[in-house]
């Protein structure tokens, strides 16, 4: 049987799918280099306008957009390699070693993926106060320094792709369980990896429930509740706030980009084995 080729419509379909996906954001790079007289036009432009420098000016005058940027990083990149590492770390436990209440212990874990967020507010703002944590970028890291989802993604990774004989040959080599981990587990699983670490990080970017709880949005607020305060009064100012989030989303692209060999490469490890 020939391999089936793809054809002009599949290539059609593809192109059209990426372009549905990047107009949105190149429209908000078109509107944050214009002004607000763009959204009363008919016909919507398609060509960048000569304001977006001014724009950017204007946004970074009106908040404190750097601080808000340099937060964000710290609460993101930390809570993507807490993530990494302790789920990665429990998913390893979970799969490949063996000890009393093991599937139990799992279970636990999984059901707190079905507390719903909100219920927890309260109480979590009940400690971060009582911690005296309030407006620190600990009251906003802390609490998901690790998360059910990275342990249940780790733990199908490793069930996949470590399987027990190389535990077992390490073992008799005189590995540790930790060795055996980093030598053995972590390198088994590293596109997961990247991929669980791209992800915790985008959802720990565009987070603005807790941080505007918890933060104060004058002294250390984060990029979305920034974005947030652009977007505030009686008058929104689309051009503003689009040329706001038209940064904000920099740091998000950078973080694929790098992980992107590393995502690539499981997607395709994972087709030769199938």
């Amino acid at each position: 049987m020939k391999n089936a080729k793809a054809g002009p419509l599949l290539y059609g379909f593809l192109v059209a799918v990426l372009a549905a996906s990047i107009f949105p954001l190149y429209y908000s790079f078109i509107v944050a280099s214009k002004d607000n007289s763009v959204l009363g036009e008919k016909v919507p432009p398609l060509i960048p306008g000569g304001n977006l420098v001014e724009n950017i000016t204007r946004v970074f005058d009106t908040v404190d957009f750097w601080l808000a940027m340099q937060n964000s990083f710290i609460v993101a990149a930390t809570v993507a390699i807490s993530n990494v590492v302790l789920g990665t770390l429990a998913g390893f436990a979970f799969s490949r070693l063996r000890f009393r209440g093991r599937d139990s212990l799992f279970l636990v874990v999984l059901g707190t993926a079905m507390v719903p967020t909100q219920l927890g507010v309260i109480p979590l703002y009940m400690l971060m106060s009582d911690l005296d944590w309030y407006g620190t970028l600990q009251a906003v890291i802390v609490p998901v320094l690790i998360g059910s989802f990275a342990v249940f993604w780790m733990r199908q990774a490793c069930e996949e792709t470590v399987p027990y004989e190389l535990i077992e040959a390490a073992r008799v080599d005189g590995c540790s369980v930790l060795r055996t981990f980093w030598h053995v587990g972590f390198p088994a699983v590293r596109p997961q990896a990247a991929v669980l670490g791209m992800f915790t990080f985008m959802t720990a970017w565009n987070d603005f429930f807790w941080p505007l709880i918890v933060l104060d949005p004058n002294d250390s607020p984060t990029v979305q509740v920034a974005l947030s305060t652009l977007a505030s009064g009686y008058y929104t100012d689309y051009s503003l706030m689009l040329a706001g989030a038209s940064i904000a989303v920099l740091p998000v692209i950078a973080i694929f980009v790098l992980l992107s060999r590393q995502i690539v490469g499981g997607i395709m490890q994972g087709a030769v084995k199938g």
